[in-house]
């Protein structure tokens, strides 16, 4: 018997041996095999209990669940219970009294007495509650209206009185032959319509408080917001633009007949949306708008410009803006607002003078790529961190001024701006302490792929350690801030909920036994965070899953991660847990397997974070050939004998890697795979892209349908029909140049119940079948 077929046999039973171990059928079940874990944890408002959404059951759903100290385990929480838990209590200037809503509906709750009592219903909900500065009184939204509750009187009073349309098209009707000859023929109208204008013209001499109404037009309204002494209603109105959007057709349906379903708009110039920011002085009962045309580098055009003839002599105008809700302090004699640009190159900090109509810069923050970063969203609808100190005149917030997301404050009194943390690592997330002279941080200074959790002195800049194992550490300190309530994993362990004191180096008590005897009875591996070097210098971390060298089959596939801006290559459990357990099972067969972060990765600082602008298919992609290179290298990785697999954005990275570097991988899977970036959505790919009418040459390198003809190893493809993110249609657009092209190694697999992230466990079961069955069949046989 040759070497050959003693290979071929040590193979076969090796597959055989450990698919015993690890089925498809059970792993990508995903949590119903794992065991559910703990979600939204959160403290009772005393501080006695803590509640969290469980199924240790294994039900259709979560329920919830309730633990405090001296219980040996949780207990499933009264129905009225797990609903109160859930509610946002706000505090007033009674150290006793909470303020909540529900349903639409005011109440108030009384900590002593454990009493909720009803204060408002109406047949239109409220929502938006606010608690004033002026003890007693309470703001609250209704109708695109913001109405003031005294809670010692009783009383309701309407402050604003915004109105969708133009008044002419509610103060009159229009004129009408029959209205014209009414008048015409009989003496009786017009003396009815004389008058009512004589009671009109009266009824101006005896002015009524109730606010005047003002017509935002066909505009969208939103944003409305009233500071803290019932002075000032802000809001922001934004152009209404007839947007073309997606269509998807379903065709599994309960009634037989197909469902059309309109899913997002394109990348586009044409979603940068004209807006204003607006004030309603409450006093004046007048309505102006802040003009922002003075803010600094507002007219900068962006680099890539200069790139394109047909831009060098562009008019410079101002940049379209979005400026958020203001943040006030306690008496609300500051606010401060943060203003995006629509491109999101730009992020202003101001503090508004709403008297005065008036605004003063704080901070400036620019990327040339985009802004974003741990504290700093991504989006120019979104807000980062932003609030205020105990003095009441000191501002914090967010910049990856440094190269990565870092705590600074701004003095508005002494315009001292300082930092206080710093290093090579990000402050990943920011609560201020009850008493506003510290902060709760949770950070990686301990390695990217850990979070860990401490505590910040403002006026010393120390940090205390709190939590710095290995790890995750999701925390929820306690009302009283004596102990937290952890949500805590490791590579191969995942959520549970634990209880800790509040003090340098605590422990965790265990409160959640969230695993089944299934998952128990395997030996999950704890995959090695390991660094390389990409060919541009940049360290790259990854997650090493490596075969007993008995067993190695000199084979390697690469997974790469989704959503782009992820991180997977962490100390903690895995948000990808079917796949952590397939390349579980890929190593008992003998493959090396190598979970990069790649380029545009979370976690790593500014300059990882925007690695792919304008490029995507460009360092993303290396980072994965350098790390073939090193398996080869270092691990007797057969260079011939690698694939690479991927979902999203995973699924993207692997077609480029099949067409643009096609002797690289001798066969790939492509799961919901962007194909040509045009065709994603506006939100996400503008930031890496810019546009596609102002940048096309980033949108054609970057889009693997342009590439289709290079085609040579096997391509299987895998991608939901009900997909509203991916689109059905992306694929069969590719699917179709490969037929014009003439190309064979490829393959659709469809399904058709399955959107983006897909949900039957028997769809899992039949992609990830292929999956295995296209390596085994491309891998091994060489």
């Amino acid at each position: 018997m040759n070497k050959n077929v003693i290979l071929l046999l040590c193979i076969f039973f090796s597959v055989t041996i450990y698919s015993q171990t690890l089925k498809l059928e059970e792993i990508m079940k995903g949590n119903a095999f794992i065991g559910a874990q703990p979600e939204n944890e959160r403290w009772s408002i005393d501080g006695q209990k803590v509640y969290f959404d469980w199924n240790p059951n294994n039900e259709l759903g979560n329920s919830t669940y309730f633990w405090k100290k001296g219980m040996p385990k949780p207990e499933l929480a009264p129905a009225s219970e797990a609903l109160f838990s859930r509610l946002d209590l706000r505090k007033s200037s009674n150290p006793d009294v909470y303020f909540y809503l529900d349903k639409g509906r005011l109440y108030s709750y009384s900590l002593k007495n454990k009493i909720s009592k009803k204060l408002f219903q109406h047949s239109s909900p409220i929502s938006n509650l606010q608690v004033s500065a002026t003890a007693g009184l309470l703001f609250f939204r209704q109708n695109d209206n913001i109405f003031q509750y005294n809670i010692n009187e009783g009383s309701l009073i309407q402050l604003t009185n915004f109105r969708k349309g133009k008044a002419d098209e509610v103060a009159s009707q229009k004129e009408t032959f029959l209205k014209t000859q009414q008048e015409e023929l009989f003496q009786f109208v017009r003396d009815q319509e004389a008058l009512k204008k004589w009671n009109a013209e009266k009824a101006k001499l005896s002015k009524s408080d109730f606010p005047k109404p003002y017509f935002y037009g066909k505009n969208t309204f939103g944003g409305l917001k009233m500071d803290p002494k019932g002075g000032y209603a802000t809001f922001r109105l934004l152009e209404e633009v007839e947007g073309k959007r997606e269509k998807m057709e379903a065709f599994i349906t309960a009634s037989g007949y197909n469902d059309i379903v309109d899913t997002k708009e394109k990348v586009s110039v044409n979603n940068l949306i004209p807006s204003k920011f607006g004030v309603y002085n409450v006093a004046k009962d007048s309505v102006y708008f802040i003009n922002f045309s003075t803010l600094t580098h507002i007219q900068d055009l962006p680099k890539y410009f200069e790139l394109y003839e047909k831009n060098k002599n562009v008019e410079k105008k101002n940049k379209l803006i979005i400026v958020q809700e203001p943040i006030y302090n306690d008496d609300g004699s500051y606010a401060v607002s943060e203003i995006r640009s629509q491109d999101n190159k730009d992020r202003w900090i101001v503090r508004l003078n709403l008297e005065k109509n008036t605004f003063e810069e704080i901070d400036y923050q620019h990327d040339e790529a985009w802004i974003g970063g741990p504290g700093i969203p991504s989006s120019s609808f979104g807000r980062g961190t932003l609030g205020f100190l105990a003095d009441n005149e000191t501002v914090y917030f967010q910049s990856e001024e440094t190269g990565y997301s870092h705590l600074y404050t701004y003095n508005l009194k002494s315009k001292l701006k300082t930092q206080l943390t710093q290093g090579n690592w990000e402050v990943r997330s920011v609560a201020l302490a009850k008493d506003r002279k510290a902060f709760y941080l949770t950070t990686t200074t301990t390695h990217p792929g850990n979070r860990s959790f401490y505590k910040l002195d403002i006026s010393t800049k120390k940090m205390q350690p709190i939590l710095t194992n290995d790890g995750a550490h999701e925390v929820n300190i306690s009302p009283d801030e004596s102990s937290l309530l952890v949500r805590y994993s490791y590579k191969n362990k995942p959520w549970e909920l634990y209880v800790a004191s509040n003090k340098t180096n605590t422990s965790l008590d265990q409160i959640t036994a969230s695993l089944t005897e299934s998952f128990k009875s395997y030996s999950w591996r704890e995959p090695e965070v390991i660094t390389f070097k990409a060919q541009d210098g940049t360290t790259v971390h990854a997650r090493l899953y490596k075969p007993q060298q008995a067993n190695a089959n000199k084979a390697a596939i690469l997974f790469v991660h989704g959503a782009g801006y992820l991180q997977n290559a962490h100390n903690y459990w895995s948000s990808y847990h079917r796949e952590y357990m397939f390349h579980n099972m890929l190593v008992d067969q003998g493959y090396t397997v190598l979970d990069i972060d790649y380029r545009g990765s979370d976690g790593y600082g500014r300059d990882f974070r925007t690695g792919i602008y304008r490029f995507m298919g460009g360092k993303d992609l290396s980072d994965h050939l350098d790390g073939k290179k090193y398996l080869v290298e270092n691990h007797g990785i057969d260079a011939s004998k690698v694939g690479i697999y991927g979902g999203s954005y995973g699924g993207f990275i692997t077609l480029m890697g099949m067409l643009t570097a096609p002797k690289e991988f001798a066969s790939g899977a492509a799961l919901r795979s962007v194909t040509d970036w045009a065709h994603y959505n506006h939100g996400y790919t503008g930031n890496i892209l810019n546009f596609p009418e102002t940048d096309p040459d980033a949108y054609k390198k970057s889009s693997p349908i342009y590439f289709a003809d290079n085609l040579q190893g096997d391509l299987l493809m895998l991608h939901g029909m009900v997909d509203d993110n991916v689109e059905y249609k992306d694929i069969v657009r590719l699917s179709q140049r490969f037929i014009e092209l003439g190309k064979k190694k490829w393959s659709l697999a469809s399904f058709p119940v399955e959107a983006h992230g897909f949900k039957e466990t028997y769809s899992w079961v039949d992609e990830y079948s292929r999956i295995l069955d296209l390596f085994n069949q491309t891998l091994l046989k060489k």
